[in-house]
């Protein structure tokens, strides 16, 4: 099959490809791993070879994780710690997913719903948790010449989400602070990226909804289930739910050397909810 570089195709003519994405043997941190997108992540990558540590307040076995550790990331110690154990135990990463986060329990429209009072630890969780990752992982990772930092953020921090306006404003200081760290990191061969789910059925979707439901008249109440496809019948182009598993294969795409080229980026997983041009 002249003409034709390898690239892993088990045979051409019969269409079947092996896609090797060059990460069979790494180390890698999976904050939020213990359930959703994060969970979905940790599987994916383990499929791929990967030795996996899961990060989670949660923690719990995890069939496919090699280390499991009860972590607080809005502790800077507790990630410092961490990483050192990590580092340990399973060598040293060179891939790091951030997927903790939570919402405010609170639903906004207008943002005057959401006491004040809630922004506290929303903030604290997923802006300052994700500072205090990235300044564990990134000087690590630079000091070593190689890495890929995947954050996860949602598209609720492109497009100023009245459903609960801290998680959204927290997700778009995520994607920023990613590209902030993508320019600092790049001269190092460090990439960074972000990915931005849209409507996934994870346990923080549901609590958005329970926020929503709690708050409205009775006679306008609606089922988890009614609300979503609702919301994806109007919102999402191709009118279905996104499934974590969707997420986490970008995301370990981007991890892997496939996406050699790609930093600084904001990739949405989202059934076109959000379309750029």
């Amino acid at each position: 099959m002249g003409g034709f570089p390898a690239y892993g195709l088990t045979s051409y003519c019969s269409k079947e490809i092996e896609l090797d994405l060059g990460i069979a043997g790494k180390v890698a941190i999976v904050t939020g791993g213990a359930s959703g997108i994060g969970a979905a992540t940790v599987r994916l990558l383990a499929q791929e070879g990967v030795r996996v540590a899961v990060w989670d307040l949660a923690a719990k076995e995890s069939v496919r994780a090699e280390l499991t550790q009860s972590v607080d990331v809005t502790a800077l110690p507790a990630v410092e710690a961490a990483w050192r154990q990590t580092e340990e135990q399973l060598g040293p990463p060179e891939i790091l997913v951030h997927a903790a986060a939570i919402g405010s329990g609170h639903f906004g429209f207008p943002y005057t719903r959401v006491p004040v009072s809630a922004w506290e630890r929303v903030l604290q969780v997923n802006i300052l948790g994700m500072v205090h990752v990235a300044h564990v992982a990134g000087p690590a990772m630079q000091s070593r010449g190689r890495g890929s930092l995947v954050f996860l953020s949602s598209v609720a921090g492109q497009m100023g989400s009245q459903t609960d306006p801290p998680y959204s404003a927290s997700k778009a200081a995520n994607i920023n602070f990613a590209q902030c760290m993508a320019k600092d990191l790049a001269a190092s061969g460090v990439r960074v990226n972000s990915v931005c789910p849209g409507m996934v059925k994870t346990p923080l979707n549901e609590s958005v909804w329970q926020a929503w439901h709690d708050q409205q008249p009775a006679e306008k109440r609606l089922s988890y289930e009614e609300w979503a496809v609702e919301k994806i019948s109007h919102a999402v182009p191709l009118r279905r739910w996104q499934q974590p598993d969707d997420i986490a294969a970008m995301i370990v795409f981007l991890c892997s050397s496939r996406a050699s080229e790609v930093t600084g980026q904001t990739i949405n997983v989202d059934g076109g909810f959000v379309m750029h041009w």
